[in-house]
């Protein structure tokens, strides 16, 4: 049987908007937890906390690792889940989001959302009386950053005192993974081009959060100073969804930034490649790297089921 931590201070997780608003306890009782309910799923398990939830899953944007996971691990831990696209919804049309939380709240008992603006997701929380879930915003990226993390401890064992080198985009993965990582007491290397560096507030929050943890954030446009001795290599893609335009733009401007066999000989010979998903490879990393014996990335994208699992126990149970 199955035993999971549940937060003593439960009415502070209502929701997960942000890692933001999680503590470092929190976030290591979400990981240590999800390490569990992983185990006991592959031991053949019965774990359905969630027996009779309903999480309803609004989509404004396209999806694969968000919509299958959430979905498969609602129905794994004893609940179901019903897909929501943005567009067929009445919030599509011009209903206030705010109606729209009101109306879900008594239907569900959660909702997970994909969406493009944060503030539509705040929004939502601040009217909805039942957990709001950030699947994903333009700035923000949690889901990922608990995956992303889980499978670093799982690979190496701790977190604190690691250094994640990131190379690319200062998107909302970015944003999500520089506060996970600093939260947990880890050093963290953000090379980007000049113009494409991280939120400069999510920066600062971060830094003020990293002396209180020991961990620390560099931001440079050196990829090179960024992987030194980095014990995890990550990157993502350089064009977002909504960024199409822009691509030609950025493919020059990220030229200098492909993850490659050259770049990681400067981090520790058994560092973790990482990436969250879908990968271009030949443009932000290189064949070699992402199916190389480094590369841990479809580990990451099976725990997003399994992170996600103790985030939907904590909030619905």
């Amino acid at each position: 049987m199955i035993s999971v931590k549940t937060n003593e201070k439960k009415a502070d997780l209502k929701d997960m908007l942000t890692l933001r608003d999680y503590s470092s306890e929190q976030i290591n009782d979400l990981l240590t937890n999800a390490i569990k309910i992983k185990n006991a799923f592959k031991l053949g398990e019965s774990y359905t906390p969630l027996k009779g939830k309903i999480l309803g899953m609004i989509f404004d944007k396209s999806s694969t690792r968000t919509r299958v996971s959430f979905e498969a691990g609602m129905i794994q831990l004893g609940g179901s889940a019903m897909y929501l696209n943005g567009k067929d919804l009445q919030i599509g049309r011009g209903e206030p989001i705010s109606d729209t939380a009101k109306v879900l709240s008594e239907y569900i008992d959660g909702i997970m959302i994909r969406t493009h603006y944060h503030h539509t997701v705040e929004e939502l929380a601040k009217h909805a009386s039942i957990p709001v879930i950030n699947g994903l915003t333009d700035m923000y990226h949690p889901c990922q950053a608990l995956a992303d993390l889980q499978t670093i401890l799982e690979c190496k064992g701790s977190l604190t005192g690691l250094k994640i080198a990131y190379i690319g985009d200062g998107n909302n993965v970015a944003h999500s993974l520089i506060i996970g990582a600093v939260k947990m007491g880890m050093h963290i290397a953000v090379a980007s081009p000049a113009g494409y560096e991280p939120n400069p507030e999510i920066v600062t929050y971060s830094k003020e959060i990293a002396e209180q943890t020991g961990g620390s954030v560099i931001i440079t446009n050196d990829a090179v100073e960024a992987a030194n001795q980095a014990d995890v290599v990550y990157t993502d893609v350089w064009t977002s969804m909504g960024q199409e335009e822009e691509n030609e733009i950025r493919l020059k401007a990220f030229a200098n930034y492909q993850v490659n066999a050259e770049l990681v000989s400067h981090a520790k010979p058994d560092y973790l490649f990482m990436h969250c998903l879908p990968a271009h490879r030949g443009e932000e990393v290189s064949h070699e790297v992402i199916d190389g014996e480094n590369s841990v990335v479809f580990h990451q994208a099976g725990n997003r089921l399994h992170a996600q699992k103790a985030l939907l126990v904590e909030l619905l149970g």
